[in-house]
């Protein structure tokens, strides 16, 4: 089928364009899309070059479906434009997420909420993603009552620019190198960790942490899970990691934890402290799931349990999970 990436240059849209051709995707014609200074330019996939096209080309040329990861103003202007030509758009960005007439979907969670009639449907914030996947199992067990999340992420969830600015004064500390590099932070992010992501809301969180709290009821379909977050940026290069406490209505048995997490579609348990074996950025690089680890219980209540989640943020959390909503669009016959 023909397909478009939409933001095809960036961050996100490469790493699509790397997933697509991974999973081998039915795609008969690419069409990558970008801001109008990068059209004409050329994009490699499966060693093909492809030129970058317009929003307008793009349109007219009737993909099956548009994979969008170009911001927020460019989808609110762009998806509802593609969706009335009858093309769907999965959209990356935080424009849909929270839009009640549009369905906020992981596959592993929800996917059977999706119609023909989806014309646009969100793809989760990066850090939620990760956070319900590993909770869905043990919430259809246990029933979930709050989560306490504090996270760790990786500078790829802001950005190139913010690559450039660890990268700039790594180089600057070890090899003495003053070359100019961006400021994509206020503060420097090497040997340093800054507790901010987005803009601070009356609330006094900021808008990263309310997104966790409104999406994941949103995805499980459950209004009734309390979730509190912290979310905060380290100097990592890739790989999201949380620390995620949950109260169950109901009490757990340690191992049957295990065995559901185990068992969940798109995770994997690495939980060996006699062995030190625990999720890290560095092992979940590269990889589609979302890793599960330091599982125990919390001593100070009762049905409570720690945990330790960490996935990639560039493909579960963002690139492959969209993916994954074609696949699915497509063996259900709805595009």
């Amino acid at each position: 089928m023909k397909v478009a990436v939409v933001g095809a240059t960036g961050l996100v849209g490469t790493k699509m364009l790397q997933v697509l051709a991974e999973r081998n995707f039915p795609i008969s014609e690419l069409l990558p899309v970008a801001s109008e200074r990068s059209v004409g330019k050329d994009v490699e996939f499966k060693g093909t070059k492809y030129k970058v096209v317009s929003m307008t080309d793009a349109i007219a040329a009737k993909p099956a479906v548009a994979i969008f990861s170009a911001g927020g103003s460019t989808s609110l202007e762009w998806a509802p434009q593609f969706a009335s030509a009858g093309i769907t758009v999965i959209d990356n960005s935080s424009a849909w997420r929270m839009d009640p007439s549009k369905k906020l979907v992981v596959p592993e969670v929800n996917a059977d909420v999706l119609t023909a009639d989806d014309k646009i449907i969100a793809n989760p914030n990066c850090s939620t993603i990760q956070m319900v996947v590993a909770l869905q199992p043990l919430h259809k067990k246990y029933q979930i009552k709050r989560v306490v999340v504090s996270t760790y992420q990786s500078v790829t969830g802001t950005g190139k620019k913010a690559v450039d600015q660890l990268m700039g004064e790594r180089n600057k500390a070890v090899a003495g190198k003053n070359e100019e590099y961006p400021m994509a932070y206020k503060y420097p992010i090497d040997l340093n960790v800054i507790p901010q992501i987005d803009v601070f809301l009356e609330n006094g969180y900021t808008k990263e942490e309310m997104k966790m709290v409104k999406e994941t009821c949103k995805i499980m379909g459950d209004d009734s899970i309390r979730v509190t977050a912290t979310t905060v940026r380290i100097p990592v290069m890739g790989g999201h990691s949380e620390s995620v406490n949950v109260e169950f209505a109901n009490d757990f048995d340690l191992n049957e934890v295990k065995g559901l997490l185990s068992s969940a579609p798109g995770v994997i348990v690495v939980d060996d402290n006699a062995t030190q074996q625990y999720p890290m950025p560095m092992d979940a690089h590269e990889k589609d799931e979302v890793f599960v680890g330091r599982l125990r219980r919390d001593e100070t209540q009762p049905n409570t349990l720690n945990m330790w989640i960490v996935s990639d943020n560039l493909r579960k959390g963002a690139a492959t999970n969209a993916v994954q909503i074609a696949e699915y669009l497509v063996s259900k016959g709805l595009l």
